[in-house]
Parts: C-alpha cells; sequence; structure tokens
C-alpha cells in the first residue's frame, strides 16, 4: 500500500501493525490481549430510591388513611349519623363498648364519624390538588415557552390573586356562591393552581435555556415536542414530589374552611367541621376526644405526607427545596 493509499484518519506508521514506542516521535500508549473494554458500563450505575425510616413511618400512615378513606364505609362499626345508644342519649360519653372513642355533641359514635370523615377530607382535598395541578402545570409551561408579553401578562395576573390571603379568597368565594364539595373542590383548585403556576413556570424557563433543547429548536422541533419529549420528563420528579407538598396546604385549607363553618355541612362528618362541632366537649363534655381525635387525624396525615416529601426531597438533593 501506497502512501497515497493511506486510509482517512489513520496514522502511517499504524498501517503495519503496532508500532513500537521507541521508534515513533510520539506517544503509544502501550497494548495488550489481555485488556478489553466491553466489561466497561455505558453509564454510571443509577442510585435505587430508598425511604429512610422517618420515610417509611409517613408512607405507612399515609397508606393507612388512604385505606380508611376508600374502605370507610365498610368497616365503620355505625352508620355515619347512627347513635349508638339509643335509649341512653348523652351527649360526649365516655368511651366504651360499642363506642370506643366516645360520642359526639349529637350521641354519635365518634370512631364512625372519623372514618367517614376520612373518605371526605381526603377526597376533597385529592381532588382539589390533582385540578391545581392540571391548571397551574398547562398554564405555567405554557407560560414558560411563550413570548415575553405573553408570559408577563399571566405572571401578573397570577401575582395579583397570590397577593390574596387563601382563607380569606376561600371565604368570600365560598361565602358568595354557597358551600358543597364541587364549590369547594373548585374553590381549592383554582386557589392553589396560582402557586402550581409559579413552580411549572420556574422549571420551564430553567429547562428552556439548557442546551438539549437549544439542539432541538435547531433541528426545527416545534414546541408540542420539546414540551412532551424535553420540559415534561425534566420537570416531572420536582412537580410530583411538590405535590405532596401541595396535598398538605389543601388539607388544612379544606379543614380550616369547615371549621369555620363554610366547608362540609352537617349531618355529613368532616374533621375540621367535626372539631367545630365539638368544641363544647372542652368546656362541660365528660371526655374531650370528640376534639382531640379528629385534630389528631388531621395533624398525623399532614405530618406522615410532609415526611415523605421531605424525604424525597432530601433524596433529590434538596433540590426542590431550593425552587420552592
Amino acid at each position: 500500500m501506497s502512501s497515497n493509499d493511506t486510509p482517512i484518519g489513520a496514522h502511517p506508521d499504524m498501517l503495519g501493525g503496532i508500532p513500537d514506542p521507541e521508534d515513533t516521535d510520539y506517544f503509544v500508549a502501550p497494548y495488550d490481549d489481555g485488556v478489553s473494554f466491553d466489561e466497561l458500563p455505558d453509564s454510571a450505575p443509577k442510585e435505587r430510591f430508598r425511604l429512610s425510616l422517618t420515610g417509611w413511618i409517613g408512607a405507612i400512615i399515609v397508606i393507612f388513611w388512604v385505606l380508611i378513606a376508600l374502605f370507610g364505609s365498610w368497616i365503620a362499626p355505625w352508620g355515619e349519623n347512627d347513635l349508638p345508644f339509643p335509649d341512653d342519649y348523652s351527649e360526649f360519653q365516655t368511651p366504651r363498648e360499642g363506642a370506643w372513642l366516645g360520642t359526639d355533641v349529637e350521641d354519635r359514635d365518634i370512631l364512625s364519624r372519623i372514618v367517614y370523615g376520612a373518605g371526605r377530607t381526603i377526597g376533597i382535598s385529592f381532588a382539589a390538588t390533582v385540578l391545581a395541578y392540571v391548571i397551574g402545570v398547562i398554564l405555567g409551561i405554557g407560560a414558560a415557552v411563550s413570548g415575553p408579553k405573553v408570559d408577563m401578562v399571566m405572571s401578573r395576573i397570577n401575582d395579583a390573586f397570590l397577593s390574596l390571603p387563601t382563607i380569606m379568597l376561600g371565604l368570600v368565594v365560598v361565602a358568595a356562591i354557597g358551600s358543597s364539595i364541587p364549590v369547594l373542590i373548585c374553590t381549592a383548585g383554582l386557589i392553589y393552581a396560582t402557586v402550581v403556576f409559579r413552580l411549572a413556570r420556574a422549571l420551564g424557563q430553567e429547562i428552556m435555556v439548557m442546551d438539549f433543547v437549544e439542539a432541538a429548536k435547531a433541528r426545527g422541533e416545534g414546541r408540542w415536542w420539546i414540551i412532551t419529549r424535553e420540559i415534561w420528563p425534566n420537570a416531572a420528579m420536582p412537580l410530583i414530589t411538590d405535590f405532596g407538598l401541595r396535598l398538605i396546604y389543601v388539607i388544612l385549607f379544606i379543614s380550616s374552611l369547615s371549621f369555620l363553618g363554610l366547608g362540609v355541612q352537617p349531618p355529613q362528618a368532616d374533621w375540621g367541621s367535626m372539631v367545630r362541632e365539638n368544641l363544647g366537649a372542652l368546656q362541660y363534655g365528660e371526655s374531650i376526644i370528640p376534639v382531640l381525635a379528629p385534630a389528631f387525624a388531621i395533624a398525623t396525615l399532614t405530618v406522615a405526607i410532609n415526611l415523605v416529601v421531605d424525604d424525597v426531597s432530601a433524596q433529590a438533593g434538596g433540590r426542590l427545596s431550593k425552587r420552592l
């Protein structure tokens, strides 16, 4: 083979085999037939996600309340408004057989109403949080990929709603329209969609300046392709983690409205309304369990969700807390 037949990219000294390092004026890496690069991994091994002890405790408590919410009507010892002792009517009775947590102001079984109330409190809060994310994520990412004028208008409108206290805004809306479960879901969903909008917009703007998005734009990819293939896969984990945190706020919001008398209306059971109905037990009741039991249920659920969210955020290196 002549010098003119040298393959493109090949050094002339390599055409006759592996050159001797002493006969060359450039460095040649030592070669060994026993060395193979086939066993090297293509990428660094991915770490498996593992919950810590506190994360597992929180997850178990959350699963417990979710099961109660789903199957409460089948496992409750009494009906939602049944009187366990119709021949011995007395409000705020102490725990005894047949009413393991005692009775409330209407002599109804506290345990049964806690079980029924779990379905409404968790169900309404979960539906409202899903609604908030559907609206907030669509509008937030839409603002991030739109032009600066559209982004500015949407952001200023969102800031105007964010400046209003959530409880006050909820009270005004529910008092004007009336209290019902659909109204509560829509009110909480629209109020907390503003917070989700801010997070989704921040994530979208952060991802839009990445090199892989610029490469997609250079290839001529459309906005929908960029949103579904580039932005959403990279923003999904922070948004899913924030979903749990937002659920906590919605639970407290719905419970606060019920405590103020504008949430779930009696005789339907709800944890917030149960606290309000049984406040008299703190003054003249034989037992304070009618007040403590629903408050304890709200506290355990929200704290448990927070434990799981904190653990997931810590596994992600704390990036979520920095964005929030």
